[in-house]
């Protein structure tokens, strides 16, 4: 999984689509937004789900670069809050756990 995500660190694409990508990923709802780009009934794990968004914005990226008719920014835009949202999911599950601190054990109060 860090594969992908260092792929997702080093993509390069205009400023304005990660901009509005951002605002949205704020928003993002895996059970909403995830079927909409992948052909599947279940949900697949984050990783799973993030290489399929990454060749699918690929494809996106190629159509905007060629100028295809067919290329819908907004689209794009959608895919981009998908795989950022996916990728926060992992980089979440991959964060070191805090130590919780142990039961009845309190630290003394300092005066």
């Amino acid at each position: 999984m860090t594969d992908l995500l260092c792929v997702l660190d080093t993509l390069k694409r205009p400023r304005l689509l990660i901009r509005a990508a951002r605002l949205g990923a704020a928003q993002y709802r895996r059970e909403l937004h995830l079927p909409r780009h992948l052909d599947t009934s279940a949900l697949p794990d984050s990783g799973a789900a993030l290489a399929e968004l990454l060749a699918l914005e690929a494809e996106l990226d190629a159509a905007r670069r060629g100028r295809r008719a067919e290329y819908a920014v907004a689209r794009h835009v959608d895919v981009m809050i998908a795989i950022m949202g996916e990728a926060r999911l992992i980089r979440a599950a991959l964060a070191p756990k805090p130590e919780a601190p142990a039961q009845g054990l309190q630290p003394a109060p300092v005066t």
